[in-house]
């Protein structure tokens, strides 16, 4: 899992997660003149714990790992974010019925109803929890602000003419292996980047051919982006993680060719807002 491909808006959600937690233990009962008497919280009513508590917190986690993961799982023909939205956006719904209706009904038997108590500070937070973290999630793929990566990209220490070795560390590809020179040919059965050995014979190379004046570089992207297959498929063979960064290593069309950490290459169609390093 890349903490670095979460956004802003699952920043928020993270947050909501944590004070709606909180909430959990705090009281679901106000009673006026009742000073001194234990309330019960969250923990202690089911309909509370598995309606609104849990079912926020799950919402939240799978959000967080959906948005992790270089592609997220499916269910039922839905990801593990949108199950997650779902989550929240009942959790809120649960939230807004218990603050209403605190007793849940107990208040109403009887000949003649009593008022009943009052929602608590616990029921009181656990609802703005919740309503925050379901307009987080609904909003993030629409709020560009909240696309943003949540652990801005390191910036590389100086841009580095492509063939030199970068520097060792996270979000270099090849870190640690001198890259050759672009245009020169990989042998065949190599992993792209690696120097071919003396006196292997050049014809035995895998053919690569230079688009142009193209100079390779370093790249990040500001949100997830998938990444395609050369052969033109239209199914994604990874994702690009805003907070890593990638090398493309030839234009293609409007697109890139880019290379991700473990080797793989593909393109990249949508290159708009990417940084350069």
């Amino acid at each position: 899992m890349n903490i670095r491909s979460l956004t802003r808006g699952d920043g928020v959600v993270i947050g909501a997660a944590v004070l709606l937690f909180i909430a959990s233990f705090l009281d679901i009962f106000s009673v006026d003149g009742a000073s001194g008497v234990s309330m019960p919280n969250a923990w202690g009513s089911g309909p509370l714990l598995l309606g609104v508590t849990l079912a926020g917190l799950i919402g939240a986690a799978l959000i967080v790992v959906a948005r992790g993961l270089p592609q997220a799982p499916k269910v039922a023909g839905l990801d593990l974010g949108q199950f997650g939205v779902a989550f929240t956006v009942f959790a809120a719904w649960s939230a807004l019925g218990n603050v209403f209706d605190p007793a849940g009904g107990a208040n109403n038997v009887g000949e003649t109803s009593s008022a009943g108590p009052d929602a608590g500070i616990g029921l009181i937070l656990a609802l703005v929890a919740t309503l925050i973290m379901a307009g987080a999630a609904i909003a993030t793929p629409l709020v560009p602000a909240l696309q943003a990566a949540l652990i801005p990209a390191p910036k590389p220490a100086a841009p580095q003419p492509y063939g030199a070795q970068p520097p060792g560390g996270y979000g270099y590809p090849g870190a640690g292996q001198q890259q050759p020179q672009y245009g020169g040919q990989p042998q065949a059965g190599q992993p792209y980047g690696a120097q071919p050995q003396p006196g292997q014979p050049q014809q035995a190379q895998a053919p690569q051919a230079p688009a142009g004046d193209f100079s390779p570089f370093w790249f990040a992207v500001p949100v997830p982006r998938p990444l395609f297959s050369e052969d033109g498929s239209p199914t994604p063979i990874a994702e690009l993680a805003p907070g890593t960064w990638y090398l493309a290593v030839e234009q293609r069309g409007p697109g890139l060719v880019a290379q991700t950490q473990d080797g793989r290459r593909g393109v990249l169609q949508d290159t708009s807002g990417i940084q350069r390093g």
